[in-house]
């Protein structure tokens, strides 16, 4: 008879390995370890693309609502649409590019106090 917790070691993915040949301080972390230059690079575009893409989507927003003055009925459905995915794009950007960290650099959450 094999004991459950037995089996369940032999079989638990390491801590410290991970598919794309970086390391994560837990099993749960989803940061990715990437060369230097990769993260100045994603950082520098990421941010760059999710502020240029949120003040488009405002823009948009405001066009759709004449300014926040149209009655309910002459709002711009379509447009007010585009405006908040534009603006959700931005976000969700900026949200993906803070997961890279470059090789090295620590997670403060992870370190003992």
């Amino acid at each position: 008879m094999t004991d459950a917790s037995d089996a369940s070691d032999s079989t638990a993915p390491s801590d410290e390995a991970t598919t794309d040949g970086g390391t994560e301080e837990s099993a749960g972390g989803r940061d990715v370890a990437v060369p230097m230059h990769v993260y100045k690079a994603v950082t520098v575009f990421s941010t760059l693309f999710a502020i240029v893409a949120v003040v488009v989507g405002f823009v948009l927003l405001d066009e759709a609502t004449q300014r926040a003055t149209a009655a309910p009925e002459e709002v711009n459905i379509a447009l007010a649409v585009a405006g908040l995915l534009t603006i959700a794009t931005g976000a969700g950007t900026y949200a993906f590019s803070t997961r890279f960290r470059a090789a090295g650099m620590g997670n403060p959450k992870h370190e003992a106090d």
